[in-house]
């Protein structure tokens, strides 16, 4: 969502909305209409779409697990011959971006995600395993010495702190992105080098 640069599709007009109105309210605080409502079409029309309001949480909340680890992934293809700190930094950068620019979809994983069925769950679960493992990887690379299970607490670690944006204040309310990408990033390899030296 964040490096597209083309006009988004109607269906995606409509996730945005979406993952925009469930966290503002809740998933139950609000309707198929006011979702049209805010992208210009009837509440009815949306069913051309999606089949309710399950479905469309549903591809909110799997979709950003897949594009999370296929971003990452992309990453570590395109850093092939790369210094290790380079990857790391590469990954760090792609999960701010996220941080920053999906800031709904953060809150609506906090929420609702025990609200999915129980195979669309197992499947978030899995895609986010399979993405933590990459930065796993990479952290060991980058710190030899740093066992597997410490490096899993702390890709968990950071990603809770890069996680926190929503809870930053209001967009308008932050020192700006650049300022706040700077510091996320800064506190994220911080936090790994802390780890590292305790090992």
């Amino acid at each position: 969502m964040a490096t597209r640069t083309d006009a988004p599709t109607r269906r995606e007009q409509i996730l945005r909305e979406a993952a925009r109105l469930f966290a503002e309210r809740g998933f139950h605080g609000v309707g198929v209409d006011e979702i049209g409502a805010a992208v210009g079409i009837s509440g009815p029309g949306l069913y051309r779409h999606f089949p309710g309001k399950d479905a469309m949480l549903a591809e909110l909340l799997v979709g950003i697990s897949g594009r999370l680890l296929t971003g990452a992934k992309r990453r570590l293809a395109e850093a092939d011959g790369v210094p290790c700190e380079s990857v790391l930094d590469s990954l760090v950068e792609g999960h701010i971006d996220f941080a920053l620019d999906d800031r709904p979809l953060i809150t609506l994983h906090d929420r609702e995600l025990d609200r999915l069925r129980e195979s669309d769950r197992k499947l978030v679960r899995q895609l986010q395993r399979q993405y933590v493992e990459l930065w796993v990887e990479v952290l060991c690379a980058v710190y030899p010495r740093l066992a597997e299970p410490a490096a899993r607490s702390a890709v968990h670690s950071v990603f809770g702190l890069l996680n926190s944006t929503p809870h930053l204040g209001r967009p308008g309310a932050l020192p700006g992105r650049a300022t706040t990408a700077g510091l996320l990033h800064r506190m994220a390899r911080g936090a790994f080098a802390a780890a590292a030296a305790g090992e």
